[in-house]
């Protein structure tokens, strides 16, 4: 077997054509194999599937360029939960754009590592210069706000907390009960003390219980941990209100806004975030509302002397000689070494739609999500929870116990027919709709409750759909 092309250089692309094909085609075929969100028969049937295509993982003798990839390719396109196909809305799991897409491919085939200018020259720049124009989106009134590319909102808000415990030590870390788990799973592995955790009775934190924790735990530094969507029912917390509590009591905040930051895109939609540059830190992730393919994560501040703790030097990278030189310095711009260039895929996305085009794909996901609350209102054997604060809808069938419903939610997943999340709220079970593709239909979303309407009909007749 000749030895294989490689992905850059001159030479590069020309390889590079063929097995495009190969791929694009691999995948329309995998998706009309599949025929729906996600491949029917469940766990043990999609196994079965994927195995059966992919054996032996490691043949003694190598099948080729074209075949192992066609075999693959269709393989795991056949058995993938499709974000694009307007009944998968779990999650935030967004579709990525196309453009998005053919970016991430350039990134991949150039191959810079982020951890030294010397792997990464362009893309150094391009780097810094994104990630200072989307912390000058959320702190616009600060002269030198900077931000981090992160794997996710996870990495993100652990960033957070560990620049606040650099800043002051062991700080105690104050969260509602709607907060995202990395929360707390961030104080465990940063050693700091377990959040203390207010009640968020009607889905945002209680400023009521939070003043009265502010206030009992002076004595110590704090940190209010605020969120700007969350992951059961999109709501976001009275950002300015908690603003205004933490600078009262000399607390600093952080706000997660990995699903709603980008609404500060929308003119129509960004007062919902009023206070959102009052943080001392902020997560965005662009592969949620911003229909990047992850990761596109950030991490805001607004001075880039916050991020100065992250500082870290390593002879072979970042010698002092050579910063001293005028090398741009990297390691500081994340815990991790090795980084692919994330910030290619945002740059071209910013480009190409600009702040119109972004806010037109905002706003057309946020109508979708009212369209579905809407058909819920007017559909007698549905009962709807709220009205959406950005594109988290839920709903379960009327007069229904959790047990239905969840099984509803499995069901659906079995047959291949819907992808619905599920979120406990008011002590009950709800079916969730996280609504992110901007081409959704009003027929789509009336197929997708049919398919819940008819369920349920059959499970309270004691029948077994098919």
């Amino acid at each position: 077997m000749p030895t294989p092309p490689l992905a850059g250089s001159t030479t590069g692309p020309d390889a590079l054509r063929p097995l495009l094909d190969t791929v694009l085609t691999a995948l329309h075929d995998g998706a009309h194999q599949r025929n729906g969100p996600l491949p029917a028969g469940g766990p043990p049937a999609t196994a079965r599937r994927i195995r059966a295509a992919t054996h032996p993982v490691i043949p003694d003798h190598g099948t080729g360029p074209h075949h192992a990839l066609r075999t693959l390719v269709t393989a795991l396109a056949q058995g993938s939960a499709d974000p694009a196909h307007p009944h998968c809305a779990a999650h935030l799991h967004t579709p990525p754009l196309a453009l998005a897409t053919a970016a991430d491919l350039a990134a991949s085939a150039l191959n810079p590592s982020m951890d030294s200018w010397d792997q990464a020259p362009a893309a150094s720049t391009l780097e810094a210069d994104t990630t200072a124009a989307l912390a000058a989106e959320i702190y616009p009134h600060h002269p030198t706000p900077d931000a981090l590319i992160t794997t996710g909102g996870t990495e993100a808000n652990q960033l957070a907390l560990l620049l606040a415990r650099e800043r002051h030590g062991p700080v105690q870390t104050i969260c509602a009960t709607n907060a995202h788990h990395s929360i707390n799973r961030a104080t465990w592995l940063l050693g700091l003390p377990e959040p203390l955790t207010i009640p968020a009775p009607t889905g945002v934190m209680d400023l009521t219980a939070l003043e009265e924790t502010l206030t009992r735990h002076h004595h110590r530094p704090l940190l209010v941990t605020a969120t700007a969507g969350t992951t059961d029912t999109g709501q976001i917390d009275p950002l300015n209100d908690i603003a205004d509590l933490c600078t009262t009591h000399n607390a600093e905040l952080h706000i997660d806004a990995a699903y709603g930051g980008p609404l500060l895109f929308s003119p129509t939609h960004r007062t919902a975030l009023h206070g959102l540059d009052r943080a001392h830190s902020v997560t965005l992730d662009l592969h949620k509302l911003g229909w990047q393919p992850a990761p596109a994560g950030i991490l805001a501040v607004p001075d880039h002397h916050h991020l100065h703790p992250l500082t870290h030097q390593a002879p072979y990278l970042n010698a002092h000689d050579d910063t001293e030189a005028g090398l741009p310095d990297l390691l500081g711009r994340s815990l991790r070494t090795t980084r692919r260039p994330d910030a290619l895929k945002i740059a071209v996305t910013l480009q190409a739609l600009g702040r119109t085009g972004l806010a037109d794909l905002i706003d057309r996901t946020i109508t979708t999500a009212h369209q579905l609350a809407d058909l819920i209102t007017r559909t007698p054997t549905l009962d709807l929870y709220a009205r959406p604060t950005i594109t988290t809808v839920l709903f379960r069938p009327t007069d229904t116990d959790d047990h239905t419903v969840a099984t509803i939610r499995r069901t659906l997943l079995t047959h291949g027919r819907a992808v619905l999340g599920r979120a406990h709220a008011h002590n009950r079970l709800w079916l969730k709709a996280t609504l992110l593709n901007p081409h959704t239909t009003p027929h789509d979303l009336q197929t997708l409750l049919d398919h819940v309407t008819h369920l349920a009909h059959h499970l309270k007749k004691g029948n077994t759909p098919r």
